[in-house]
């Protein structure tokens, strides 16, 4: 018995099928852009499309590239780009463009606001399947109107704005660094961020508040970190920046924001040889400390190794420090002694020194010698 089309669609929605059109979505292709390293020990940005049909996958590949160089272009995420692991999943739609049907769900003026962009967190979650780590998605949404989203959940982007390289690296400020719009035009009535305040530099410095060990140090932006005051009735550290300006740079206070959330995700040590916990290490046996890939303007790896808390001899360091023959220590044949090596991120981006050795350090300690 042939079944009408309307009725095809009731038992649809009467049953909890998917209708035809929908269910013709499908992921093709997984693909990895770049890979740093372990997913349990990296930031993975996955990279997912809507509305973009078959022959219109090479045009997503094309902006998910683009979409992943324009955020590693500015900093700190140039410097800190070897901690992040991208994946492009490449997900076919039924058709082309956002709205009713999309596989993502993505549609403009959520919330009532015209350029707000959202998704449905569920259906991308989905498509892009579970996390193997730290993880955020970046959802590409096949127009080219102006539009885009950060924050918790998932990040969106119109991919084919002409802004969308500018977009990108002003809403992943709201996603990594939960930094708040800078703008003269943003609400007034939520200050609950790292770059916003209702008090002005007088008042920071005396309660040890927000920016306050920023105030008065030259920032990128040009000028001077202080306290300045937007239309909205808020201070924010400089006067323009990324969060304020399209096409701008992060200044210091966001700049040390995004960083702490790196390091509140990972872990500087990705693995000691031979494992501490393993016994005794026999002497003359190469000690290993395996780090995160840090390089850039921002990132400066140092390593301090120390023989029953002195320091090691300065011939026993090898690999320019990431590594210690304990053979070259000096230790008696039928004696022991406690190596400890200990690695710290000392960018000049973070002033929160407790911060610092709570979270940008890691360490690792062996028992050398007689075994």
């Amino acid at each position: 018995m042939k079944l009408s089309a309307a009725l095809l669609l009731l038992l649809a929605l009467l049953f909890g099928a998917t209708p035809a059109s929908a269910s013709e979505a499908r992921v093709v292709d997984t693909v990895d852009l770049v890979d740093n390293g372990p997913a349990a020990n990296r930031i993975s940005i996955v990279l997912v499309g809507d509305g973009y049909t078959s022959d219109e996958l090479p045009q997503f590949r094309a902006q998910a590239a683009a979409t992943w160089r324009a955020l590693g272009s500015v900093e700190p995420f140039r410097s800190y780009a070897r901690l992040f692991d991208v994946r492009r999943v490449d997900l076919v739609s039924p058709h082309s463009g956002i709205g009713d049907g999309s596989p993502l769900g993505m549609h403009f003026d959520c919330g009532g606001t015209p350029r707000l962009l959202c998704a449905d967190d569920a259906a991308v979650s989905h498509w892009v399947g579970p996390a193997a780590g730290p993880r955020y998605v970046i959802a590409l949404a096949h127009s080219t109107q102006y539009g885009g989203a950060g924050g918790p959940g998932v990040t969106t982007l119109a991919a084919g704005s002409p802004d969308a390289a500018r977009i990108i690296e002003h809403e992943m400020g709201h996603t990594v660094g939960g930094l708040g719009d800078e703008y003269d035009a943003a609400p007034g009535d939520n200050a609950d961020f790292p770059n916003l305040s209702t008090q002005g530099a007088d008042a920071m410095t005396t309660a040890h508040a927000k920016w306050w060990r920023w105030l008065g140090a030259a920032d990128p932006t040009g000028g001077v970190v202080g306290a300045y005051r937007s239309a909205n009735g808020l201070y924010r550290p400089t006067q323009d920046s990324i969060m304020r300006t399209l096409g701008g740079v992060y200044n210091l206070p966001c700049r040390e924001a995004i960083i702490e959330s790196f390091y509140r995700q990972l872990r500087l040590v990705d693995d000691a040889e031979p494992a501490p916990q393993a016994g005794p290490v026999p002497l003359g046996r190469t000690l290993r400390l395996d780090t995160l890939p840090l390089a850039g303007d921002g990132a400066r790896l140092s390593v301090s190794w120390t023989v029953d808390g002195r320091p090691v001899p300065s011939g026993a360091l090898r690999d320019g420090g990431g590594a210690l023959d304990t053979g070259a220590l000096g230790v008696g044949a039928n004696a022991r002694a406690t190596v400890r090596a200990v690695v710290t991120d000392r960018t000049p981006w973070v002033r929160d020194e407790a911060f610092r050795q709570a979270r940008m350090s890691g360490r690792a300690e062996w028992l050398v010698g007689r075994v």
